[in-house]
């Protein structure tokens, strides 16, 4: 006679067997695509080296202080689609999830920030599919930044593939705080105590205050530049 409390382990086993394959067919699957993310990544952080090194040459200014990139994990991907509630395949990736690719531009005054974009998706192989200002309407915790969704050709041996590629840009200072703000927050087990919001909120405000003043100090400084040029 068959033991029931036996089935349900052989069941349960079973289940398990076909979760750990089909996560593992993500895995594998997701592998054959990750090379042409990372060619996305390629193809923006080159335009933009591009726009900086010209802007240095016509105008003795570099917009840019930095870049940083990153290709987001699998792992990441499998939970961010399994939060979703998605299939677990190629296309929900492609259909759903747009910041696979990211870059981060790190620029020394607010003015680069727009005219990088501007630039940026002005260019005839550059579409844009989503932006986010959140320098002009900036998140309820203080955050500024401006976030762009964009796809750019990338030219393999056989075909052309228009690859999504997320963008975010701004200044030192601004960077500066959502990098002690991110640590602060997922760096601590329990939910940080609103006195301390509210101090990283007027955190954030200061800031916003500061790239004022310097971005108005740069306009003087390049306005006597010009004027002693003439």
């Amino acid at each position: 006679m068959s033991n029931p409390i036996m089935q349900k382990e052989i069941k349960s086993d079973a289940s398990n067997i076909l979760v750990v394959k089909e996560d593992f067919k993500f895995f594998e699957e997701f592998k054959s695509v990750e090379q042409i993310y990372s060619a996305g990544i390629k193809e923006i952080k080159t335009k933009l080296e591009i726009l900086d090194d010209e802007f240095h040459i016509r105008y003795a200014h570099n917009p840019i202080h930095h870049m940083e990139w990153r290709l987001k994990s699998p792992h990441s991907i499998f939970d961010k689609l399994e939060r979703k509630n998605l299939p677990l395949n190629l296309d929900s990736i492609t259909d759903h999830i747009y910041d696979i690719a990211g870059i981060r531009v790190i620029c020394n005054y607010v003015k680069d920030i727009y005219r990088i974009a501007d630039l940026l998706t002005s260019q005839d192989d550059i579409t844009l599919i989503r932006i986010k200002d959140y320098i002009k309407h900036p998140k309820e915790n203080g955050y500024r930044s401006l976030h762009l969704v964009v796809e750019v050709p990338v030219f393999l041996a056989q075909e052309t593939q228009m690859v999504p590629v997320e963008i975010q840009i701004r200044t030192i200072a601004m960077d500066f705080w959502a990098s002690l703000e991110h640590q602060i927050r997922y760096k601590n087990e329990e939910e940080v105590p609103s006195d301390i919001r509210k101090r990283l909120l007027e955190c954030a405000e200061s800031i916003t205050e500061l790239d004022q003043e310097m971005q108005d100090i740069h306009n003087k400084i390049k306005g006597k530049q010009n004027l002693e040029l003439k």
